[in-house]
């Protein structure tokens, strides 16, 4: 924690290992309203992470089959019809449901519909795929759920989990956590607003001597929202110390609406222990997914087989060049976005797609000094083809990587 706002660590503090609970897998479905997120796996919503690129980047990178009976092994009694299925749909890719940035809705309902698709855009391969919201006024949020139902979002969510200081300023986010009576009053505004499922996000409270997130599940469920995600952690934690799952399994047992866990779930067995441990109905993915955008198809397989793969050096150099390459793609096709942003953007993501490849600082040194985004592709291009022949080089199977870095700055609110 810094003295201008929150700093998401690039390590776990003290962070729990879990070895795989037997019989208990992460659900092969959860309904949200009338919504099948299969499996029932979430990308979290994440400001200056979370695009349309990186979201789709992430559905196609978490595609999975478990490849027939003779190739996987088979899964306890307990957890029969939680197979993900051979044949690959979009609704049975390892993540079930995306999440968009978050928006202020003051900003969306003001601006011109031709900008708003800069914010809103998404693509057919993104369904199932959630627009979340922030702000505090009552009346402008039911408008800017309006927006995002015309837009044809699957649905629609409100933040109220962001520590960073710029948005509790404006009573925002986790702002809005010492304010119950507004949060009923929003809740109301948006419900009556929109048709499609009403979801919310939260964290704990606003310190530990305010912890009302069972209260607000409670009336989040009485105002007819359509499901809950906890962050279990405060506002005043921020980003440190371990999220603190029993109270994800106090709201699981406050309301019958599905519940959907967030805190400190880094690999397959962290998933799974956290079902056991809660009984959540989904699990949501945050800080992990930029450093080992393999988690979700890691987790599927699990499902499936009771064991997953780790990615090889060719799986991490096909995974880089593959992001940065739809970057330049989007750059080519959205007129609102700069080479130069392009370029930007993939030194942002530089640091977190190289961990477990050896000699990566050697990349990223060669990556931050490019100018434009064709010279960070050719950069990557290079480093691997000098290594493609040292099995060492590619050598580095870690099952737990480090959570990527954010400052306040990208507004990275998982």
């Amino acid at each position: 924690m810094s003295g201008t706002g929150f700093t998401v660590k690039k390590n776990w503090d003290n962070p729990v290992e879990h070895t795989m609970p037997k019989g208990v897998r992460v659900p092969a479905e959860i309904r949200i309203g009338g919504i099948s997120v299969r499996p029932a796996t979430v990308l979290a919503p994440m400001a200056g992470v979370t695009d349309t690129v990186f979201r789709r980047f992430i559905r196609h990178a978490s595609l999975f089959t478990d490849g027939g009976a003779e190739n996987s092994s088979p899964l306890d009694e307990s957890a029969n019809g939680n197979t993900v299925e051979a044949e690959i749909t979009n609704a049975q890719s390892g993540c079930g449901l995306l999440m968009t940035e978050f928006t202020s809705a003051d900003g969306l309902s003001r601006m011109r519909e031709s900008k708003r698709k800069r914010y809103l855009t998404f693509y057919d391969d993104e369904h199932p795929i959630g627009a979340q919201l922030f702000g505090s006024n009552a009346e402008t949020l039911a408008e800017a759920a309006r927006i995002v139902q015309d837009t044809g979002f699957d649905l629609v969510d409100l933040n109220l989990g962001c520590p960073a200081k710029r948005v509790v300023g404006c009573n925002g986010g986790s702002g809005l956590l010492r304010d119950l009576p507004r949060i009923g009053d929003i809740f109301r505004a948006v419900r009556k607003a929109v048709t499609i499922p009403f979801t919310v996000k939260f964290r704990l409270g606003w310190n530990d001597a305010q912890i009302i997130c069972v209260e607000l599940a409670r009336m989040a469920e009485a105002e007819g929202l359509n499901a809950l995600a906890l962050h279990a952690r405060t506002r005043e934690q921020g980003y440190s110390g371990q999220a603190r799952w029993e109270w994800i399994a106090a709201i699981k047992q406050a309301v019958t609406i599905p519940v959907i866990g967030n805190g400190d779930v880094r690999t397959p067995e962290d998933a799974a222990a956290m079902i056991a441990k809660t009984g959540c109905d989904a699990v949501m993915i945050g800080r992990a997914a930029p450093a080992n955008p393999w988690i979700f198809r890691q987790i599927a397989q699990y499902t499936a087989t009771g064991s997953y793969d780790q990615p090889t050096g060719e799986d991490r150099y096909r995974m880089i060049r593959a992001y940065f390459a739809m970057l330049l793609k989007d750059a080519e096709t959205n007129a609102d976005c700069r080479q130069r942003e392009t370029a930007g953007k993939m030194k942002q993501f530089a640091t977190w797609f190289t961990h477990g490849v050896p000699r990566g600082a050697k990349l990223r040194k060669a990556i931050y000094e490019a100018r434009t985004g064709e010279s960070v592709l050719a950069e990557v291009d290079r480093f691997f083809a000098t290594g493609q022949d040292n099995t060492e080089l590619f050598h580095d199977e870690i099952s737990a990587p480090p959570i990527a870095e954010f400052t306040e700055s990208a507004l990275v609110c998982d």
